[in-house]
């Protein structure tokens, strides 16, 4: 069997977070959990996590604060921004900040973020 992946997830609501946190590890991922933006870039190591769930809207840093700060570490970990902000221009400067994917929590339910993700780190065949 291959290695289990590592995901971070970066959300402040705990009811949420550990809801995603829970359907991650039913469906075989590693899960680590922070709370807020200073704690993304805490944890954060080159190569560490397969991917990272972030949310916008945090405490301390913001989500396009720790995009910004790990497009400057020259991240190679593929982000998937999870947030509530629905106007285009949150959606293009997430993508300019080297976001690969966009999710609107509000209009899609935690199964399909979990789609997402598996989609996003099992190889094609």
């Amino acid at each position: 069997m291959s290695e289990q992946k590592l995901i971070l997830i970066a959300e402040d609501e705990p009811a949420l977070a550990r809801a995603m946190q829970l359907k991650l590890e039913r469906s075989g991922f590693a899960v680590e959990v922070a709370s807020d933006g200073e704690v993304v870039l805490e944890k954060y190591v080159p190569g560490k996590y397969d991917l990272i769930l972030l949310d916008l809207m945090m405490p301390k840093k913001n989500g396009f604060d720790v995009l910004t700060a790990l497009q400057k570490l020259k991240n190679t970990t593929p982000i998937i921004v999870s947030s509530n902000l629905n106007q285009a221009e949150d959606v293009s400067r997430t993508k300019e900040l080297g976001a690969v994917d966009y999710l609107v929590k509000s209009e899609i339910p935690i199964s399909e973020i979990i789609t997402k993700i598996k989609s996003r780190l099992t190889p094609t065949t």
